[in-house]
């Protein structure tokens, strides 16, 4: 029992590091990097199989418990650039909207061209 305890409080050390001035993270891990939409949903697919992977095995472990959170960081990453464009693709729907609203085909066209690129990203 003893020793358990001592493993846990050793965990919980060690996840409770203190971030960074720079960030909220603790700077012993940085994941991949998603600079590009395409690169932020590749790494997005890939490290949610490798976290569906490492869940389905039992017990999870501390080990397991620590390539979790290394797997984490890779996903925040992602979600971080996938949010951003998201963000960016929504303002550029928006214009395809109000385009379409004032009968202005040319800007429809522009804009929905490039919303339909982004969008493809995410769904093709």
């Amino acid at each position: 029992m003893l020793r358990r305890t001592l493993s846990l409080v050793l965990v919980a050390g060690f996840f409770a590091q203190p971030a960074s001035a720079e960030s909220e993270r603790p700077d012993h891990y940085k994941g991949q990097r998603s600079e590009t939409l395409e690169q932020a949903v590749k790494n997005f697919s890939e490290y949610n199989a490798k976290l569906e992977a490492v869940l389905a095995e039992e017990p999870l472990d501390l080990a397991k418990l620590n390539t979790i959170h290394q797997l984490t960081y890779t996903l925040e990453n992602a979600l971080e650039k996938i949010k951003s464009e998201l963000d960016e693709l929504s303002d550029t729907l928006e214009a395809v909207h109000k385009a379409s609203e004032y009968g202005d085909a040319d800007a429809v066209k522009a804009e929905g061209e490039k919303y339909l690129r982004v969008s493809r990203t995410l769904v093709d």
